[in-house]
């Protein structure tokens, strides 16, 4: 009964986590608003321009990915290596290179994550845009020598994947740095809080998903901490245009700049 019980909890997390971070930098069907003036609506446009910028320079790409999960009330743990492939017309499979850890949080965690990066697929409904969310200028940071531009982010509307918190998007190529915050409304009675943090490299002035690390406390098995590494960024040579037999297409754009049609070859 607890594995069923965690197992739910997992698919249930994982499925919030994509739908909200996976999905949340599809701009293409941004509408500015607010009618405000200031720096608030100028950055947010760069922004918007930024994100198109990013998407089409990770297509062809491919990249390294940790996944490590951990339930800590039962002291259950485990890591997956995989090769991340995003094609030129941006559909994603994942190859399993090596597993360690407990049998049940690759099943029940990591598994059902994956599996949920397929549903993060959106048409804007809960993208990071001005028709889903409020703006507040917040201020600037210094940070490793680049000035980044803070913005307070509020959902207009309490619905499952979007969140309160703040968007960090670097000054001068209007690219997100960070993306942090809480859920708004938790997808089950079950789960108290589920809050996130989603950080970013610039290179070559493009954006690069670089770490998320996402906290879940759970009414009845306590917390779940989950945590992705994005490694060793480089073009895929051999990219296809589109997706194989094996690889179903999708059609729609995930914070990697790809559709979220996931295959998870090599278990």
């Amino acid at each position: 009964m607890r594995t069923n019980r965690t197992g739910f909890l997992a698919a249930v997390t994982a499925s919030c986590l994509l739908t909200s971070l996976f999905a949340g930098c599809d701009l293409s069907a941004a509408s500015d608003t607010d009618t405000t003036p200031d720096l608030k609506l100028a950055i947010v446009d760069k922004y918007v321009d930024a994100t198109h910028v990013q998407q089409a320079a990770l297509r062809g790409a491919q990249m390294e990915v940790d996944i490590d999960a951990k339930l800590i009330r039962l002291e259950k743990r485990g890591t997956l290596k995989a090769l991340r492939k995003i094609s030129r017309l941006g559909q994603i499979t994942y190859k399993a290179l090596g597993f360690s850890g407990d049998n049940t949080v690759k099943q029940e965690v990591i598994s059902r994550y994956l599996a949920a990066e397929s549903e993060g697929r959106d048409n804007g409904s809960i993208a990071i845009t001005p028709a889903n969310y409020k703006f507040r200028y917040a201020g600037r940071i210094v940070q490793n020598g680049r000035t980044l531009q803070v913005l307070a982010v509020t959902p207009r509307k309490k619905v499952v994947g979007l969140f309160k918190g703040e968007l960090w998007v670097d000054s001068d190529t209007g690219m997100p740095v960070r993306e942090s915050g809480q859920f708004v409304k938790n997808p089950s009675v079950f789960l108290k809080k589920i809050a996130f943090v989603r950080d970013y490299e610039l290179h070559d002035g493009v954006a690069f998903p670089s770490h998320i690390e996402s906290t879940v406390d759970t009414r009845i098995v306590g917390r779940a901490e989950l945590q992705i590494q994005f490694l060793n960024y480089a073009k895929d040579e051999d990219a296809r245009d589109g997706a194989g037999a094996d690889s179903p297409a999708g059609n729609g754009t995930d914070a990697s700049g790809g559709a979220a049609a996931v295959v998870l070859q090599g278990q």
